[in-house]
């Protein structure tokens, strides 16, 4: 996504040099960026965004009304509805025209707001054979359609698939200006890499290689040069609000813009009642004249303060090394502290994040490496994104949705409390519009925080959509009521004789562990239930007890530290060592194989794990079933497949 966001693309920049009133080149140039330098014999017109700064001067005194009245039409329109949702392309012609660098023609100037102006260089070469946009709008206008690449295998592309037909398409591409028609070239933009053709010395060429002999012969006469662009534009750093950090400058009638001095750090924003908007585009700052009206730190005289503020990113960016040593006075982090720390281990967030605060978070983290500020090249190991939670929305026979608190659960029914009507039930994304959203405190309220903790890591895998369901929380509070009710009852009930729930134990703890470390939540939380149910049914030992309490700290920590005390111990739960397992007791000591008589399977034997192979297939045999399929045959072989399966030949 970030690399998508920069958009590097390389290509080649190529001047095309304006037609003066004496038909001759004049010291106006046009410059237009491109990543199809091969296609250059092929550009028959060029187009300027509206806003480009040399609209006005090259544009005609016969075509200015029209391009005028363009240029108002286009800053009516966003940047998408100019591009991807422009289905018809519009135009004007400014009246100017430039010379081709490779081959010299006169190529007509147009402005469409197709092109942006922050993309590029703003103008482009427009080759119509060879790109779809410029083929629509070359076929709307009847402009010269020219191919200057064919498929390298030799096949002509089908006809017929471009969004209209121009007039004269079926007997080859529109002319004008005696270029000639094209016969037999089909009515679409072949933009795919192929072999140049109409192209001077280019011809019989690869695409790579036209692009890099081109791109030569631009440099050596002063025409081009080689590029890499990129989509990304500078950071629009201020912004007109009264929150966020004061820009540091002053201004003053004498010595201009002047930087706070540095022993006047940090700009502090004016606490004041009232902060309103100042109706002139200017930041409320602004009309707060006890706090704009300064003193020059140059001469002494009167000045002004910076009004604007830095974007919220500005502190967003580099948060993370702030939070490593919040309480140092004199410097934003100490090294020692930075080295130790750096970098992120793990980032939970949005994919909405990626682009914006995690991408500008690494430009920052660069300069700061490159000053020597922090140690590592990069802030963050990893992203992982948490899933959408969804609520059910509750809809009566009219349409209308009901709140939660508005309906009574029978079973698998939603009542409307007030008329008994049965509410049509579906899964929705929160919405306002739905009533279906969520208010934390209340079940807070209802239930208590660690509960609804519980609940969230229990929906569903962490990275997937999961739904709110008001009925899956009850059965988290019962859940943490069992686990209780079996510590308060601990004294009062004798322990099991020995360990029985060794293994369990032992499982349990290297489940829940591993589940933590995958985020896994939902499954660590389910293996924890399953512990307590055993727990419940044959006793639990201390051990059991202190384990499960241990495990259950991080998604019940209030509980948790209740019955941490309950049981006798000291100190909160979070300073207790989390519980270590012992590999070889999380592998059970029996297996049960499958049998099978010559590759069907006529039944099964429960074994010590460790049991030798000549044991395992006496065993095997002894089963009935298996037994009665060996009467009167002869055992060619016996296949022992470890912990899994052991499979008798006969005949």
């Amino acid at each position: 996504m970030q690399r998508n966001w920069i958009g590097r693309s390389d290509g080649a920049e190529a001047i095309f040099k304006v037609v003066g009133p004496d038909g001759l080149p004049s010291k106006n140039e046009i410059k237009v960026f491109t990543t199809r330098p091969d296609t250059l014999y092929g550009a028959t017109y060029m187009v300027l965004s509206p806003e480009h700064p040399l609209v006005d001067s090259l544009t005609t005194p016969a075509q200015q009304a029209a391009v005028r009245a363009y240029q108002v039409a286009a800053r009516r329109k966003s940047d998408l509805e100019r591009t991807d949702l422009a289905k018809e392309k519009t135009g004007a012609f400014t009246g100017a025209f430039a010379i081709n660098p490779v081959n010299g023609e006169r190529t007509p100037v147009w402005i469409a707001d197709y092109v942006l102006s922050s993309y590029g260089t703003g103008a482009i070469m427009a080759v119509p054979a060879h790109d779809q946009r410029d083929y629509e709008f070359a076929s709307k206008f009847n402009l010269p359609i020219r191919p200057v690449v064919r498929p390298a295998d030799g096949r002509a592309p089908e006809p017929g698939q471009s969004r209209g037909e121009p007039a004269g398409c079926a007997g080859g591409a529109p002319s004008r200006e005696g270029l000639g028609t094209l016969p037999g070239f089909p009515c679409q933009a072949f933009c795919d890499d192929g072999i140049a053709i109409n192209s001077g010395d280019l011809d019989g060429l690869s695409t790579p290689e036209a692009k890099a002999k081109v791109t030569g012969q631009l440099e050596s006469r002063g025409l081009g040069r080689a590029m890499v662009s990129y989509r990304l534009r500078d950071w629009v750093f201020s912004r007109q609000r009264y929150w966020g950090e004061p820009i540091p400058i002053i201004h003053c009638p004498t010595h201009g813009t002047v930087p706070v001095p540095e022993s006047a750090l940090p700009v502090t924003l004016p606490e004041v009642e009232r902060y309103q908007p100042t109706g002139t585009g200017e930041s409320p700052l602004a009309g707060i004249e006890s706090w704009v009206k300064t003193t020059c730190p140059t001469c002494g005289g009167p000045a002004r303060r910076e009004t604007n503020t830095m974007p919220q990113w500005a502190g967003s960016c580099w948060y993370y090394l702030r939070y490593l040593d919040p309480k140092a006075e004199h410097e934003p982090w100490s090294k020692e502290t930075e080295k130790q720390w750096q970098p992120v281990d793990l980032y939970v967030g949005g994919a909405e994040h990626a682009v914006l605060h995690l991408l500008y978070s690494r430009f920052w983290h660069k300069v700061l490496y490159d000053l020597g500020h922090v140690s590592t090249k990069e802030p963050f190991k990893k992203l992982r994104h948490q899933g959408t939670v969804l609520a059910y929305s509750y809809q009566d026979a009219l349409g209308r949705y009901h709140e939660m608190s508005e309906i009574e659960l029978r079973g698998e029914d939603a009542i409307l409390k007030a008329t008994g009507e049965k509410l049509k039930v579906a899964v929705d994304k929160m919405a306002k519009t739905k009533l279906n959203g969520i208010n934390p405190d209340d079940v807070v309220a209802e239930y208590g925080a660690d509960v609804l903790r519980l609940y969230e890591m229990f929906m569903g895998e962490f990275e997937l959509p999961k739904p709110w369901d008001a009925r899956a929380i009850e059965g988290c509070y019962r859940f943490l009521k069992r686990v209780w009710r079996l510590v308060e009852e601990f004294d009062a009930k004798p322990a099991p004789a020995g360990d029985p729930h060794l293994r369990l134990r032992h499982k349990t703890i290297k489940k829940v562990t591993g589940d933590l470390d995958r985020m896994a939540f939902n499954t660590a939380v389910a293996a924890m239930m399953e512990y307590l149910n055993e727990l419940q049914s044959n006793g639990a030992t201390r051990e059991d007890l202190l384990t499960l309490i241990k495990l259950l700290g991080p998604f019940a920590p209030h509980l948790g530290d209740e019955a941490w005390e309950k049981l006798g111990q000291s100190g909160f739960l979070l300073q207790a060592p989390w519980p270590s397992y012992d590999e070889a007791l999380t592998i059970d000591a029996m297996v049960t194989l499958g049998v099978q008589v010559n590759g069907k399977l006529r039944g099964d034997v429960q074994i010590a794990r460790d049991a030798p192979e000549a044991e395992v297939r006496a065993k095997a045999m002894a089963v009935p079933n298996v037994a009665k399929h060996l009467e009167g045959k002869t055992v060619r072989k016996v296949i022992v497949v470890a912990g899994k399966i052991v499979n008798i030949v006969v005949s």
